[in-house]
């Protein structure tokens, strides 16, 4: 036994939640990024520190937190990384187009994963750049033929890499970061790099920062990550970029000044509390997530015949795809209308995302068993 009760369902519907407010009553919600567990609870406790502190004034990157951050990416990562390089941001949403901003001459071409997560398909539209899709091939992995044509269209671009990947759930090995930095480089385009999700990995895999492949790919990176999907604290818009190059850093700092140079004072506090203290609740959580992933896997394999769905190898997101089922011109409508499940629609992820579903199962066992029994149930 873990300690920490995973099986408890929160009542969330009167919480002002994005998750569970989105449908009608009778659709269980297993869609969005957002998973159904209580924070830990030194995080908790460290936020009712500070609100009975009673002021909750403008934020700042204390040392403290710099520190944590430096001390997480040494001992998950092997990443040396100097304080200088650290910035304190609300959100990787917002990291990542800025630092299409900051990277990217005007008109120049930025690089997606297609299928993606859908704020990556928007970036390049919010500042007018041309959106190149290299999309992955059936398995997950990176079609570098495709890759290396649209890099060669980027000129002064970049490449928005995301790994582990939203939303098929691939971490990408060694050796696959390598060809893609080095493709990266020979085109001379930068490397932004969402890897939000990088800290739920399953079967023993450890993350590897593409930073951290060479100081080459170090000067040309940009990397975002968080607290906030691990730790199940999203919604207070904190996060992390990791810049080693100071002239990149400088660029970056000027993109992101007076719009987005702060994070959430409660975020900040709930991120030092997350690193320093909650590494037991992320080991059992990970435990309890690939637990629920291999249940997935078999009741698909078994309830859902003709259902496609590769193993996750990260994150708390499945992508099933639904192409040989009668539901596939929409199969998230379908099953929002037959099985009351309500699921990401793949069209949302790029053209390949035609006929698939993502579904999130960061949720009680019992809950994601109710998903199943009715998916079951609508294709029977």
């Amino acid at each position: 036994m873990s300690g920490f009760d995973f099986d408890a369902l929160p009542d969330r519907r009167a919480s002002g939640c994005n998750k569970w407010n989105r449908y009608a009553a009778d659709v269980l919600p297993m869609w969005v990024a957002d998973m159904d567990f209580a924070c830990p609870t030194p995080v908790l406790e460290a936020i009712q520190a500070r609100v009975a502190h009673g002021v909750l004034g403008y934020g700042v990157n204390q040392a403290p937190l710099r520190a944590a951050i430096q001390a997480w990416c040494e001992r998950l990562y092997g990443w040396r990384v100097e304080a200088e390089a650290i910035l304190l941001l609300p959100g990787v949403v917002p990291g990542f187009n800025l630092a299409i901003r900051a990277a990217c001459a005007p008109g120049a071409g930025v690089v997606v994963q297609t299928p993606v997560y859908p704020p990556m398909l928007k970036a390049p539209l919010n500042w007018d750049m041309r959106r190149l899709d290299a999309p992955l091939t059936p398995d997950a992995t990176q079609d570098m033929d495709a890759l290396r044509g649209a890099l060669a269209e980027a000129r002064g671009g970049a490449f928005l890499l995301c790994n582990p990947h939203n939303p098929t759930g691939r971490v990408f090995r060694r050796e696959e970061l390598a060809a893609i930095a080095e493709a990266c480089l020979a085109a001379g385009v930068t490397i932004i790099s969402d890897e939000i999700h990088c800290d739920l990995l399953f079967d023993g895999r450890r993350h590897i920062p593409v930073a951290t492949l060479s100081p080459e790919v170090a000067a040309r990176s940009i990397t975002l990550m968080s607290a906030g999907k691990t730790f199940n604290i999203a919604g207070l818009n904190a996060c992390w970029a990791i810049i080693p190059d100071a002239g990149l850093r400088a660029r970056f700092q000027r993109a992101i000044a007076s719009v987005a140079d702060h994070a959430n004072i409660l975020g900040l506090v709930a991120t030092e509390a997350a690193l320093t203290h909650g590494e037991p609740w992320r080991l059992a959580l990970l435990d309890y997530l690939q637990a629920n992933r291999d249940l997935l896997l078999r009741r698909v394999a078994e309830d859902l015949p003709g259902v496609r769905l590769r193993a996750p190898e990260g994150t708390f997101l499945a992508w099933l795809d639904f192409r040989a089922k009668p539901a596939a011109a929409d199969p998230a409508a379908w099953i929002e209308a037959r099985a009351r499940v309500g699921l990401n629609p793949g069209q949302d992820f790029g053209p390949p995302g035609a006929g698939h579903v993502r579904l999130n199962f960061g949720c009680p066992r019992a809950t994601l068993s109710e998903g199943l029994d009715r998916l079951r149930r609508a294709f029977g």
